[in-house]
C-alpha cells in the first residue's frame, strides 16, 4: 500500500475493491480508444435507482485526495472515499453476453439489487 498526494494506491491483490481481468482488459480498450493514456476508470455510488443506490462509471483524468487507486494489468480504477464503504469486498467485472456487454459489480454488501444490475440496496 502506498500513499501519493493523499490518495491510497494499491495493487489488485491487496485492495478492498478489485478488478477482474476482464474488466481491466475492457478499461484498457476504452482508454486506448479515447487516445488519452491519462484516463482512469472511476466507480462511484450515487443515491437513486430502483433499489436506493446506483453505480456510476466514468473515464476521468483527475485523481482526488480521498481516492483509492487500484491497478491491474495496466488499468487504473479510482474509488472515492465515500463510495468505498459501500464497495468493500466488491469485484468490478466486465461481462459480454447475447443481451449486451456491461460492467458488473459483485457486491457482497448489497442486500437487494434490481434486474438491470445498476442499482442496489444495503
Amino acid at each position: 500500500m502506498g500513499r501519493d498526494s493523499g490518495y491510497i494506491s494499491m495493487t489488485n491483490d491487496n485492495s478492498p475493491v478489485t478488478l477482474s481481468a476482464s474488466a481491466a482488459r475492457r478499461i484498457n480498450t476504452l482508454v486506448e480508444s479515447q487516445g488519452n493514456d491519462n484516463l482512469k476508470f472511476r466507480i462511484s455510488i450515487n443515491g437513486g435507482g430502483c433499489s436506493g443506490f446506483q453505480y456510476d462509471f466514468a473515464l476521468v483524468e483527475e485523481t482526488k485526495d480521498d481516492d483509492l487507486v487500484v491497478k491491474r494489468d495496466g488499468a487504473t480504477m479510482l474509488v472515492d472515499g465515500l463510495s468505498i464503504m459501500y464497495l468493500m469486498g466488491s469485484e468490478v467485472d466486465f461481462t459480454e453476453e447475447l443481451a449486451g456487454s456491461m460492467f458488473v459489480v459483485k457486491n457482497p454488501n448489497a442486500t437487494a439489487s434490481c434486474g438491470c444490475g445498476s442499482s442496489f440496496a444495503v
